[in-house]
C-alpha cells in the first residue's frame, strides 16, 4: 500500500484523496476510520489490498533460494484463506488486554477503536485451533527462546525434507 501505484490510486478512487498524505505514505487513521465502522467499505478495501498482498509475497518467496525456509506475517491469515499456501503455521498468541493496549500505543487510538478492528478478526481460540504452532507473547515466557526452538525445528525439517524450503 506504500509502494503500488496501481494499488494507491484504487484505494484514493475508493477512498478519497485523504487516503493518503502529504508524503504519500497510507493514512491509516484515516482509513481505519471509514473500514472499522462499516463493513461494505472494509470488504471494498480487502478485495483491493489482499490480491496485491498476495502477489507480492509470491514474488518475494521466489527470491528467497539461498535461504532454508521463509515466514509470512499476516493479521488476516486465515480470514483471507493465505494460509493454505503455507507449509505450516505459527499463531502468536497474547492476552486481550495486551493485545489492546499494545495497539492503542502503537495507532495511537483508543481500545474501542482497537476493539472494532480485532471484531473483524478471527478469535484467538479459533486461530489457535487451526496452528500447527503457538508461540505465547504474554511477558512469561521467553519469544526468543520460544522462536530459536522453532527455527532448530525447522532446519530439521528442511533437512528431513518435511517441508518445503
Amino acid at each position: 500500500m506504500q509502494e503500488d501505484v496501481d494499488l494507491k490510486k484504487r484505494i484514493r478512487i475508493a477512498f478519497g484523496w485523504d487516503a493518503f498524505d502529504e508524503k504519500e505514505q497510507l493514512n491509516r487513521s484515516y482509513i481505519a476510520k471509514i473500514v472499522f465502522n462499516n463493513t461494505e467499505k472494509l470488504n471494498i478495501l480487502n478485495a483491493l489490498v489482499h490480491p496485491a498482498v498476495f502477489k507480492d509475497y509470491r514474488e518475494w518467496v521466489a527470491k528467497q533460494v539461498e535461504f532454508p525456509y521463509s515466514i509470512k506475517e499476516a493479521a488476516l491469515m486465515f480470514e483471507t484463506d493465505s494460509y493454505k499456501e503455507l507449509d505450516k503455521i505459527i499463531v502468536l498468541s497474547a492476552p486481550i488486554n495486551t493485545r489492546l493496549d499494545r495497539v492503542a500505543k502503537r495507532d495511537n487510538v483508543k481500545n474501542d477503536d482497537v476493539l472494532k478492528r480485532m471484531e473483524n478478526q478471527m478469535s484467538d481460540r479459533e486461530r489457535i485451533s487451526k496452528a500447527d504452532y503457538v508461540i505465547k507473547n504474554d511477558g512469561k515466557v521467553s519469544l526468543i527462546s520460544q522462536v530459536l526452538q522453532l527455527h532448530h525445528h525447522f532446519l530439521e525439517m528442511v533437512k528431513n525434507n518435511s517441508i518445503c524450503p
